[in-house]
């Protein structure tokens, strides 16, 4: 079979992840009666048909025989560990009821004892043949190791081998001398394929057979072309405009020529082989049509919905509408050479040809896949001729030197067809349409890949705004998550685009995803093991953890603190810690699905001591501060606090340092060890009352009664002030003369001592002034110094003013 017969189910696989897998069908039961279920075999007859088996393989056919016969052993033998894993696990439960023997000297009743014999006796047995069939499973994933080598090396030394060069003579006499006995094998295969469509062209079955192919040929032509509007219409009317649903169509376009060709090819193969006893080779022939075809619709069906002549601005590759309608025919020019360059190899392996034969058939694919190679290459010339007009960017520099290395591929093929060495000729050459028809399919995959993320976590999208609205996301976080989602997938497909790229020679798309299974039981750098599918667990934790983290803090801060007898700040604080140690268990937990463990990390720990021991102290520190602050609360979010000569309101506690809001709406940032290391003074600790002091020198002749009376009923009347407890005035003594009052009041908060104290004064300045009570004046005394001669300054002769320059 060749690369792109391979290629066309490797990209069937992936380009319908989200629909079912063609089932192919069952020559082995043409009758449609149901047969019996065999038995589940048991350990011992798996290994014995295992040690049955070579162990090598003279030929690629028969490497590929025995490892479908390896693999299938090796599965029937996970199946046995899966399905008696459950029952080992039952009988230890049940051991575990009746308990652990009694000891030396103690007795218990004999039905128990004989009940733990007999259920000690079966688990020892099914825990044996669980490690057998263990055992069987790793022995089958090393011959099956062995064999793939094999093969590898078969197909290398078989491209490696020197041929006649069709430059000679050699090759056409080896050719002419072969060709009788090739003719007779291909008038064999002819004659069982006739008689077996005569056979099911007989007047009995005719008609049948005639539906069918009506049936088939209307379902592939006419069946495509109305799944394609159709699958445009609903992209229109149920998709959100967008790119998502772009490569959406691509995808369901492609999968529905697939789809449809196959079920119609297969279909009426099918209705063939139920009409007529065919010959085992014309039902291979009839069954490699059948791919053949299958394979066709794939490129055809991509290429169409690349280019889409039809929908211009559903297109997704930067084409301009004149080179798309240039290029309208390339995809089926592709699929028809690729058929034709395909035939004679499938058919020499069909009637096992000759050596010439298969060397001839070497030669063919080389030139003819150059060929088409050479004809994309002139094609896609238009693409670059239009692009200035069409306002398109110019091309890369990369292009070009892709496009250079792609000539010189194709000189080196033909050359070496030339030399002789035509089998790595025609692999190359195959090999280079494989990479061109990966590359557009996983180009449609990446942009899929792009567009779903970004249509569903985007903070643009619909659902992305929904997000933010249910737990109140930042549009930057999903913007990022978007892109890093986006980023993950790419990198994924990238992975297998490689592994189906570099597949080993002579292997099937079957292998590829073998290798992208053992690809995905992980990766091993140093001690650690790296997981694909433990790093995606982990990221799945992480995001789930979190979301579920920050709904528990909303449903705190919402519902449940409110209802409590807690003080604002004291639910700021809770919520905070909670989120701290929830915070910490969704990390642990992260780790724990990504396979590490505490004691993996004993080296960070390590590595973690030294740096706080040099320049991560204070960061711990202050870390363990914030805790502090958070458990013992001598400062809470919501207190009024004076820090050395700042003073504001405390909005926030975070890991490292605490926000004060300061008077003039500025934000000043504390470390948190200054809060336990250093002096802080806390209005609202103990009272969230503030109190506003005022005091007034006076002269000694001062009615100090009036003056208590004024103060006093200034401080009652403001609506500021609290009447308990109630506002007081003392007189503190006489200072140089001087009376001295004080004032004391108190309001609900020490942020409107400053504004009461201000309307304070304003009032009893007024009232002292109308009741004739002056404040004291200071007395300022000033020492006379001695006056220093003046200095002597020229008079400019512009100046107007002696001693002044102007």
């Amino acid at each position: 079979m060749s690369w792109t017969l391979r290629f066309a189910t490797f990209c069937l696989a992936a380009l319908l992840m989200c629909g079912g897998a063609m089932a192919q069908p069952d020559s082995s039961n043409n009758s449609g009666t149901a047969t019996a279920v065999a038995p589940t075999p048991t350990v011992a007859e798996l290994r014995a048909q295992f040690n049955k088996l070579s162990a090598a393989a003279e030929t690629d056919d028969d490497a590929r025989k025995l490892l479908a016969q390896i693999n299938d052993i090796g599965t029937q033998a996970d199946k046995f560990v899966a399905a008696r894993t459950g029952e080992l696990a039952d009988l230890n439960a049940r051991l575990g009821e009746l308990g652990n023997p009694p000891g030396a000297g103690a007795t218990e009743d004999p039905d128990i004892t004989r009940q733990r014999a007999r259920l000690t006796k079966e688990r020892n047995a099914l825990d044996a043949d669980i490690r057998l069939a263990r055992l069987l499973s790793v022995d089958v994933r090393q011959r099956g190791t062995d064999l793939v080598t094999q093969r590898r090396e078969l197909f290398e030394a078989q491209l490696t081998e020197r041929a006649a060069s069709p430059l000679t003579g050699r090759f056409w006499t080896d050719l002419q001398d072969a060709w009788p006995d090739d003719l007779e094998r291909l008038r064999t295969m002819g004659s069982a394929l006739s008689a077996g469509f005569d056979q099911a062209l007989a007047p009995a079955s005719l008609t049948l057979v005639i539906a069918t192919l009506i049936g088939a040929l209307l379902l592939a032509w006419l069946g495509v072309w109305a799944a394609e509007r159709l699958l445009t219409r609903l992209a229109t009317r149920m998709l959100p405009a967008g790119r998502l649903r772009r490569s959406l169509l691509v995808i369901g376009i492609v999968g529905s020529h697939v789809l449809l060709v196959a079920v119609a090819a297969h279909g009426f193969v099918e209705v063939l082989k139920a009409h007529a006893t065919w010959d085992p080779l014309a039902r291979k022939a009839l069954q490699s049509s059948a791919q053949a075809l299958t394979f066709m619709a794939f490129v055809i069906g991509l290429g169409r919905a690349l280019l889409a002549t039809a929908r211009p601005s559903w297109r997704l590759p930067p084409i301009p509408d004149a080179t798309a309608s240039k290029l309208a025919a390339l995809p089926w020019l592709v699929a028809l050479v690729a058929a034709l360059a395909w035939t004679p190899a499938e058919v020499n392996a069909l009637v096992d040809a000759s050596f010439a034969a298969v060397v001839a058939t070497h030669v063919l694919t080389a030139l003819i896949l150059t060929a088409l190679v050479g004809t994309v290459i002139y094609r896609l010339k238009a693409l670059r001729a239009d692009a200035p007009a069409a306002g398109l960017p110019e091309r890369p520099m990369w292009v070009g030197l892709l496009v250079a290395l792609i000539g010189a591929l194709m000189i080196a093929i033909w050359v070496l067809v030339g030399l002789g060495y035509v089998a790595l000729g025609s692999f190359l050459a195959s090999q280079l349409t494989w990479t061109g028809i990966v590359a557009a399919a996983f180009y449609v995959l990446f942009k899929f890949a792009d567009d779903v993320f970004m249509a569903i976590a985007s903070s643009r999208s619909a659902f992305g705004q929904k997000l933010q609205k249910s737990f109140g996301l930042a549009p930057q976080t999903l913007d990022q998550a978007a892109t890093v989602l986006s980023g993950i997938s790419r990198v994924a497909l990238f992975v297998y685009m490689l592994i189906a790229l570099a597949a080993p020679l002579g292997t099937s798309p079957g292998e590829v995803f073998q290798r992208g299974g053992k690809l995905g039981s992980g990766v091993k750098v140093g001690e650690f093991q790296l997981v694909p599918g433990a790093i995606l667990s982990a990221l799945t934790v992480a995001v789930v953890g979190f979301i579920m983290l920050r709904v528990f803090k909303r449903w705190l801060t919402r519902s449940y603190l409110p209802n409590t007898q807690f003080e604002p700040g004291m639910q700021s604080s809770i919520t905070t810690l909670l989120g701290y140690v929830g915070g910490i268990m969704v990390i642990a937990f992260t780790l724990s699905a990504l396979g590490i463990g505490i004691e993996r990390i004993a080296w960070v720990a390590s590595a973690l001591s030294v740096g706080i021991g040099f320049g991560l102290q204070a960061i711990v520190q202050n870390f363990i501060s914030g805790l502090i602050l958070l458990a013992e609360q001598p400062v809470k979010v919501g207190d009024w606090v004076v820090l050395g000569t700042a003073e504001g309101d405390v909005r926030r506690i975070n890991v490292r340092a605490t926000e004060i809001q300061l008077g003039d709406r500025s934000t000043l940032i504390v470390p948190n060890s200054e809060f336990i290391t250093k002096t802080v003074r806390n209005m609202t600790l103990a009272n969230a009352e503030g109190r506003v002091l005022i005091r007034l020198p006076m002269p000694l002749t001062t009615d100090a009664q009036r003056v208590r009376e004024l103060i006093l009923t200034a401080c009652k009347a403001h609506e500021g002030v609290l009447e308990t407890p109630a506002p007081s005035l003392t007189l503190e003594g006489i200072e140089n003369g001087l009376l001295i009052f004080q004032a004391i009041a108190y309001v609900a908060s020490p942020r409107l001592a400053g504004g009461v104290r201000s309307d304070l004064l304003f009032v009893i300045l007024d009232e002292l002034k109308k009741a004739s009570l002056p404040l004291a004046v200071p007395t300022m005394v000033m020492a006379a110094a001695p006056e220093a001669p003046a200095p002597v300054v020229p008079s400019s002769p512009t100046s107007p003013i002696p001693g002044v320059q102007s």
